[in-house]
């Protein structure tokens, strides 16, 4: 597939964007927009926050902190993942050197 990025007219929130993008991410493209624009649409519905800047300020910092909350929880399954394995790995050497305590 080409990485040529070729111009794609995306909408969001009511606005029209050209963007370059490689033709085989078009379609993440386009859920990006879809998913921003929801986003965004979510702050402005909600009446507390006015003007697009600030909208889309609000929905970055939203879908920044969704990101990194999933990252942390990711971190610390990996971590409890690790500690079960070094359990385990403990466990295994025990009984491999009880084992081999019994043979002689």
């Amino acid at each position: 597939m080409s990485r040529a990025a070729k111009p794609l007219r995306i909408q969001i929130l009511d606005k029209e964007y050209l963007v370059a993008c490689p033709e085989d991410e078009r379609e993440a493209l386009f859920a990006s927009a879809e998913f921003l624009s929801d986003k965004m649409r979510e702050i402005r519905d909600g009446g507390k926050v006015v003007g697009a800047d600030r909208i889309a300020v609000m929905a970055a910092l939203n879908m920044a902190h969704e990101l990194l909350q999933q990252r942390n929880s990711k971190d610390d399954y990996q971590h409890h993942i690790s500690n079960r394995i070094r359990a385990l790995q403990d466990k295994i050497d025990l009984a491999l050197n009880q084992g081999n305590q019994l043979e002689f």
